[in-house]
């Protein structure tokens, strides 16, 4: 049975590029970074060379780039030494974010006593800005903002680099988690004044395990890993090399191929909203998810019509990987804090559903066979369900 991989913003499949660059830097690249000899100077050039790739791609400095091990790592230390070193007393954020922003930011509520103000979304999952910036002047405590890029459900953006201008014009620093955006898109950090970043490698063809988050050297920002000076002191530990260079390379091909990239997703995004609205009566679509202008290319949140728990496991078995929410929560008894947000009690009782996310390795062929079994699946369950009813 051939297999068909629709979970792109859980992870992504690695490039064969990717893959032969970490397994040369493997065998010709085993040194410390931190070794003043030239084994660990040959691994430090080479992490270097994909720092300054990074600051190029972003418009900053290459000291403001520091290696971690994903996004969760990077928004972690962001948000948690923000108000450990920071004195951040009070931070505002969405139920929107992702279980590793919403939890830190828990943790912080809980263990040090900070103020947590959460932005309400509409139906669409839209943030009031006007309403926003009202938070934002309520209160004379030192405050983090911490609101992503686009979310990982439902694939909503969300304009940064306003929020931003709003937070620099009221002396707020700003967080945002960048995860589902870092190398999709063109971003330039320099024209969008936002304090902190964070970045998966996972999320565009690299290896997981590797990230990097984007400090601005203005902030004074310290590490809470500590143990030795690496990365600028931010993190102690030593270097993931090979993962770096993955890292880069992965970003290298992104970054070279991205137009040519986006077209095709957005052609099969628009293919699958053409088809699934054609063939399952009654379909809806989460947020902005099937918009071109409001949402992340790479994803598409679909509503279908009737409550099926087990429907991603019913396409597993037919050899077609999508996720009912985020991964990171999958395993989870109740609905995500994102679905709640969005739909009515009516959807959250009567409906199921799904995220769908592209990428440049998808067909039209692959969107085919995922309305073709769920159609089928739906044709099953409304057997099943009819033979109930006359039970």
């Amino acid at each position: 049975m051939d297999k068909i991989y629709l979970d792109n913003a859980a992870t992504t499949a690695l490039s064969e590029e990717v893959i032969d660059a970490m397994i040369d830097t493997m065998k010709t690249n085993f040194g410390n970074p931190s070794s003043t000899h030239s084994f660990g100077q040959e691994a430090k050039i080479l992490i270097e060379n994909v720092r300054r790739q990074i600051a190029d791609y972003l418009h900053v400095t290459p000291a403001e780039i520091i290696f971690t091990s994903c996004g969760t790592e990077s928004n972690n230390m962001i948000i948690k030494s923000s108000v450990e070193h920071l004195g951040v007393e009070r931070i505002i954020t969405s139920p929107m974010e992702h279980k590793c922003v919403s939890e830190s930011t828990l943790d912080m509520k809980n263990r040090k006593g900070v103020e947590v103000v959460y932005m309400r979304p509409d139906e669409k999952g839209d943030l009031d800005l006007d309403k926003f910036e009202e938070i934002l002047k309520s209160s004379d405590k030192k405050t983090l903002v911490t609101l992503m890029h686009a979310n990982n459900e439902i694939g909503n953006l969300y304009d940064i680099k306003r929020i931003a201008e709003l937070c620099k014009e009221n002396n707020v620093l700003f967080h945002s988690d960048t995860v589902q955006t870092m190398a999709h898109m063109d971003l330039d950090f320099s024209a969008i004044p936002l304090d902190f970043a964070s970045c998966s490698a996972h999320k565009f063809h690299g290896p997981k395990g590797i990230g990097f988050a984007f400090i601005r050297k203005s902030s004074g920002l310290k590490g809470i890993i500590t143990g030795g000076p690496q990365e600028r002191s931010l993190r102690a530990g030593t270097e993931n090399v090979c993962g770096i260079v993955g890292l880069g390379k992965a970003l290298e091909l992104s970054l070279q191929n991205m137009v040519s990239y986006v077209n095709h997703i957005r052609e099969i995004k628009d293919y699958a909203i053409e088809r699934l609205t054609a063939e399952i009566p009654g379909i809806k679509f989460n947020g902005r998810s099937a918009e071109q202008e409001n949402s992340l290319y790479t994803l598409l949140s679909v509503l279908l019509p009737y409550k099926d728990p087990l429907i991603s496991l019913q396409l597993d078995m037919k050899g077609i990987a999508i996720s009912q929410g985020s991964a990171c929560s999958s395993g989870a008894a109740k609905p995500s804090m994102v679905m709640m947000m969005v739909l009515s009690d009516e959807e959250m009782d009567n409906c199921t559903p799904l995220r769908i996310s592209f990428s440049h390795m998808n067909t039209k062929a692959d969107v085919d066979a995922l309305v073709k079994a769920i159609k089928e699946i739906s044709a099953e369950f409304v057997i099943e369900k009819t033979n109930i009813e006359h039970r």
